[in-house]
């Protein structure tokens, strides 16, 4: 028997709520990551955790509050707790893989193309492990050419989203980088939704096992989105991370605007990651500096 399928229940409070929540965990990622370039040893690699935690729980948060409002119309869905927690850690490992491969490679082709079809793999793999979680009396079959523009889409947003972080600068820039990953990653979502068909066992009127998703989903939701929270206040705190102005400034100090600005040769060096100017400093000799 055929399953009537919707995913869009509750109407487009669902996609709504799941697209603001990329949006949150892709921005708070993408600064992070930001930051992570301006620093070296272990501030670096917390900046990189803390990017990757944000925006794997982000997509994670983002799925399972877009999947409150899919149903079959002639049963009901459960969950499996730990397939469904394990999607969460996937998310997380995968995109931190990425994110750590471009935060410490840099903003190479290779180390883009690498860490975004990985990161890309990641977001795939979570939601397609998440709905593996799902229990009712039938099975879900997938149209294969729908799921592989779903994965496509995954790794482009993902490779996106990476040369953002590391090439975009600014708040209003990178909250327009955010919103863009908040569509690629909502998109892969209902691409993927879309090449979902559900064949019931009978009548489908069999128990789904599992948990039910208002016993499952909203209470599970509530750890990541508390997190997401807390990144946020952490990121708000640091005015630098959010103008990203300190982002600006090393790669924008030269010798002759170090000169212009009233710098010494100390803070030049400071600010552009070198030693002081030599021409610079002659000056501030001659200056009587």
């Amino acid at each position: 028997m055929q399953g009537t399928v919707d995913g869009f229940s509750h109407g487009f409070v669902t996609p709504l709520a799941a697209f603001l929540m990329a949006c949150l965990g892709g921005a708070l990622g993408l600064r992070c990551t930001t930051r992570s370039l301006r620093k070296h040893g272990a501030p670096r690699l917390g900046w990189l955790a803390l990017g990757a935690t944000a925006i794997g729980s982000g997509i994670w948060t983002m799925h399972f509050i877009a999947m409150l409002g899919f149903t079959v119309r002639e049963t009901p869905i459960g969950y499996d707790p730990a397939i469904t927690f394990a999607g969460l850690a996937v998310a997380i490992v995968m995109v931190g893989i990425g994110i750590f491969i471009v935060g410490y490679r840099g903003a190479t082709a290779l180390a883009l193309v690498t860490g975004g079809t990985i990161t890309g793999l990641g977001i795939a793999t979570m939601h397609y492990l998440g709905m593996a979680g799902m229990r009712l009396p039938g099975e879900l079959r997938y149209d294969t050419s729908t799921v592989t523009l779903s994965v496509v889409i995954a790794v482009v947003a993902a490779t996106s989203a990476l040369w953002a972080a590391v090439s975009i600068h600014g708040f209003l820039p990178s909250l327009g980088g955010s919103v863009g990953m908040g569509v690629a990653v909502t998109g892969m979502h209902y691409t993927g939704m879309a090449a979902v068909s559900v064949h019931l066992h009978g009548d489908g009127a069999g128990p789904a096992g599992g948990d039910a998703a208002s016993s499952l989903l909203a209470p599970m939701l509530i750890g990541p989105a508390v997190f997401l929270l807390l990144a946020g206040v952490m990121v708000m705190i640091d005015p630098l991370l959010v103008t990203g102005d300190g982002d600006r400034r090393p790669a924008l100090a030269t010798p002759r605007t170090a000169a212009s600005a009233g710098w010494d040769s100390a803070s030049y060096g400071a600010a552009a990651g070198r030693p002081p100017f030599r021409g610079l400093r002659r000056r501030e000799r001659a200056d009587g500096r």
